[in-house]
């Protein structure tokens, strides 16, 4: 669970699938995309695939495998 304001420190190279359960979660690759995730939306990174880091304003719930 990410509170209000979250903002990741760091770019992580770790490979993850991370589903939104609640909220809204804005991730961010080192390429410079970004994507702004909702409720029922996913995505899928493997290890060292793209770097990215995520931030939410009004926070939000995640489901994550690592």
């Amino acid at each position: 669970e990410y509170s209000p304001g979250y903002e990741a420190d760091h770019w992580c190279s770790k490979g993850h699938i991370l589903l939104v359960l609640e909220g809204e979660l804005e991730t961010e690759l080192v390429d410079g995309r970004r994507f702004t995730l909702t409720p029922g939306t996913s995505y899928q990174v493997a290890d060292a695939a793209e770097a990215h880091r995520s931030r939410t304003r009004a926070g939000a719930r995640l489901f994550i495998v690592d």
